[in-house]
């Protein structure tokens, strides 16, 4: 099949064959899709390998065939975005993130729209804490995953601010004790839920509540990117 000017974001790349390579990309379309990149490791490749960075959206024209696509031509699509620093460490994050928790060929116009904006919300320079909060919820919402932020999963109450939980990824939130290492506070549940930033102790909260989680949907694996980020 003959896919032509399939938006799209790399996600990873890594050598296939002799001068090729095997590059994962994002598509609205599609989902996450194998797209082999014949000959962009030769000198003088027609498609250079620079058009395959991360980060950047494209278009592409593929042959797909199965498994994999064929890459058959690639161009820059929208203004640069240039993450650099934390942000750039961020967005390797988010890539590895979405690489192990998708599988091929599953078409996902939301999650693509989320990932775009995140990364457009990263290059602009806004916190990069709550960035990838935000992110996390709806990409988990996007596969099926949704959190339950305001609803006490045990009485089917509505969570009580200042009350104190931990989350539990099969059932929500649970009443918890203060001073347990998983706990959180019901006002930072709700705040996610609302999309509103919560104070600094706030934040740490979902990020140990968010790893958990996602550590759940990896069947127990951890992610690189939370090595480097530490």
């Amino acid at each position: 099949m003959r896919i032509e000017q399939q938006p799209a974001f790399v996600l990873h790349a890594r050598p296939y064959r002799e001068t090729s390579l095997l590059v994962e990309c994002l598509t609205p379309d599609y989902g996450r899709i194998g797209v082999v990149a014949r000959g962009v490791r030769k000198e003088r490749a027609r498609l250079q390998r620079a058009q395959l960075e991360p980060f950047q959206r494209i278009q592409l024209d593929m042959l797909l065939k199965g498994e994999l696509a064929t890459l058959r031509g690639a161009e820059p699509s929208g203004a640069v975005m240039r993450l650099t620093g934390d942000a750039g460490l961020a967005g390797l994050y988010l890539n590895e993130l979405v690489v192990r928790l998708t599988g091929r060929q599953d078409p996902n116009a939301a999650l693509f729209a989320f990932y775009e904006r995140t990364l457009r919300r990263m290059a602009a320079g806004e916190p990069l804490a709550w960035t990838l909060r935000r992110f996390e919820r709806d990409m988990l919402d996007s596969l099926g995953y949704a959190l339950q932020l305001d609803v006490d999963a045990v009485q089917g109450e509505p969570l009580e601010p200042k009350a104190t939980y931990f989350y539990d990824p099969e059932s929500g939130a649970m009443p918890g004790r203060a001073g347990d290492p998983q706990a959180i506070r019901g006002a930072d549940l709700l705040a996610l839920a609302a999309d509103q930033a919560p104070d600094t102790a706030g934040l740490a909260s979902l990020r140990r509540m968010m790893r958990q989680v996602i550590g759940f949907h990896l069947g127990g694996g951890e992610l690189r990117a939370w090595r480097v980020l530490r």
